[in-house]
């Protein structure tokens, strides 16, 4: 960014920063109630700011006939100046960072549950001793709202599993989880060190819904086993099945490391696989050409060297 739109940016008045975020923001959630609270004000505010800026601009900007509320045409038009307006805030925000001498600020992380719930704690921990002048703030989401948090400029990274690569995201490889059956204490496989893929066949078995991308892996490792499951439960979330293991009502293969906790409380054993074949890809997305402050870095390259990994190239990296 050339260094007299840094200034102009930096004389703007911040309320503006906060009206576009809080119209981005609508335009995202769909939602007066849902905005609002994202932005740490009643519904009633944030109702009477979309009507003043209505009548400032001269034109209806929220079609509200429509359930989820929508754009209208002047809506989605003021939107994209409101995102064009933030993402070039971020750019400032960041070329700002390399001049201070201390890691400062928030980096936000949006996560699937399972990677969340399992990783996000040791890695606050891990980043606070890092750069104590940072903060972490993590959302809890599913995938699909994954990928639109970090495209909408939400989120500065987003943590998925089976990543896909989408128009205007970089995709960061980050590990591969290896896959074990999860059974409660009691059942037979319990005593075992290694199950073959056949013993699976005639297995109660707790599945994941058929929409989620890691039923279809699991439907094929069957397939080419010619294993033959009889599954009782459904779920679209690990958390799910992980309890309806623990409680009799059948086995599930889930990755290994979101077993843990269960583990240790000795509510679910976890037996090894034969099948080397069978892991969960993670990885780690942002939005492409997108310019990470100092405090963004420092996190990504932390996760990036817990797990071994060779560290990526990001934008403004000295």
């Amino acid at each position: 960014m050339p260094g007299n739109i840094r200034i102009a940016y930096a004389i703007v008045p911040e309320v503006i920063f906060g009206d576009c975020k809080l119209f981005r923001d609508v335009a995202h959630a769909r939602s007066l109630s849902r905005a609002a609270a994202m932005n740490g004000i009643s519904q009633s505010a944030a109702t009477q700011h979309i009507q003043e800026l209505e009548k400032r601009l001269g034109v209806q900007l929220l079609d509200r006939s429509t359930r989820p509320l929508g754009l209208t045409a002047g809506g989605k038009l003021y939107a994209e100046l409101c995102r064009d307006v933030l993402r070039r805030e971020e750019d400032f925000t960041a070329a700002l960072d390399e001049i201070k001498a201390d890691t400062e600020g928030t980096v936000r992380v949006a996560s699937i549950y399972s990677i969340g719930l399992s990783e996000m704690s040791r890695l606050r921990d891990e980043f606070a001793r890092t750069c104590p002048g940072a903060q972490l703030h993590i959302e809890y989401l599913r995938p699909d709202k994954v990928y639109e948090a970090v495209l909408e400029g939400q989120a500065d990274l987003g943590f998925i599993s089976y990543p896909e690569h989408r128009r205007n995201l970089t995709v960061i490889p980050w590990r591969e989880e290896r896959m074990t059956v999860a059974v409660y204490p009691s059942h037979p496989f319990a005593a075992f060190e290694l199950l073959l893929p056949r013993d699976l066949d005639g297995q109660d078995f707790i599945a994941f819904d058929e929409e989620v991308i890691i039923r279809r892996e699991l439907d094929k490792f069957f397939r080419d086993h010619d294993v033959r499951i009889s599954s009782v439960m459904q779920f679209d979330n690990i958390q799910s099945i992980k309890e309806a293991v623990a409680l009799g009502s059948g086995i599930s293969i889930l990755p290994e490391r979101t077993m843990q906790t269960e583990v240790e409380q000795n509510r679910l054993v976890s037996i090894p696989l034969h099948a080397p074949e069978l892991v969960r890809p993670t990885g780690i997305i942002h939005r492409r050409k997108k310019k990470f402050t100092r405090a963004g870095r420092e996190f990504l390259r932390l996760v990036m060297a817990t797990e071994n990994a060779t560290e990526p190239e990001l934008v403004g990296v000295s």
